[in-house]
């Protein structure tokens, strides 16, 4: 075994005896294949892009739209943290926090929902359909489509 010291430079090889019993090297191994490792320790994996039945706009045509200063209401459903790395200037409302703050969006206008990949928003759009707005859309790729199609500047996480 070789232990490294990174910080001070130094190495050490140290002489290990084989354990009889060991799980993945012994005599009777019981450990004979890789493990998932994201799984076992619970890693979530990159977000992928929902396929649902809830309305959804473009990012092209929401920049064309806000471009025109049509009176489109963005609605961000991230957390703060990841609105503080970078926004479109959205109406800052967690998904969690949506049910009990719901009373502050006004149902008679256009609301687009957005958040990282679109999949939060879904279900935003999904909840605010169910509580009775009829306007309201899911923005198609989320915040990541928006850096990629519109800014290709701003930061992406």
């Amino acid at each position: 075994m070789l232990l490294v010291d990174a910080l001070g430079m130094k190495f050490r090889e140290l002489k290990l005896r084989k354990n009889p019993d060991c799980p993945a090297c012994g005599a009777h191994p019981t450990i004979t294949k890789l493990i998932d490792y994201n799984e076992f320790c619970g890693i979530r994996g990159e977000e992928k892009p929902v396929e649902t039945a809830v309305p959804e706009i473009q990012v092209e045509e929401l920049k064309r739209r806000m471009d025109a200063g049509d009176d489109v209401f963005v609605l961000d459903v991230r957390e703060p943290h990841e609105y503080q790395i970078c926004n479109i200037n959205g109406y800052l409302i967690p998904l969690g926090d949506l049910p009990k703050r719901v009373s502050e969006l006004d149902s008679s206008r256009e609301i687009v929902a957005h958040c990282r990949s679109g999949v939060r928003s879904a279900k935003a759009v999904d909840f605010l359909r169910q509580a009775g707005f009829k306007k309201v859309r899911n923005l198609a790729g989320g915040i990541l489509a928006w850096a990629d199609r519109v800014d290709p500047k701003m930061p992406k996480y």
